[in-house]
């Protein structure tokens, strides 16, 4: 299992993994945007997101979890 944290404040400007998608490790699950550069979010692991907590157009503060995948 692995919470995958903000590294930073930002805005969630799109998410593209979904509760319950199969992922590979490297692949996108979120992307950030902050100081108008974006800065995506990649899942460390290979599994299944169990856990999606964030939404497109919210904030995210450094520390927060974004997902978490099994």
């Amino acid at each position: 299992m692995a919470a995958i944290l903000a590294e930073m404040v930002a805005n969630v400007w799109k998410v593209v993994a979904a509760e319950g998608d199969t992922v590979s490790e490297g692949d996108t699950l979120v992307i950030l945007e902050s100081m108008k550069m974006e800065i995506p979010v990649e899942s460390p692991i290979a599994g299944t997101v169990t856990a999606m907590r964030v939404q497109e157009g919210g904030v995210v503060q450094e520390g927060d979890v974004i997902a978490v995948v099994e």
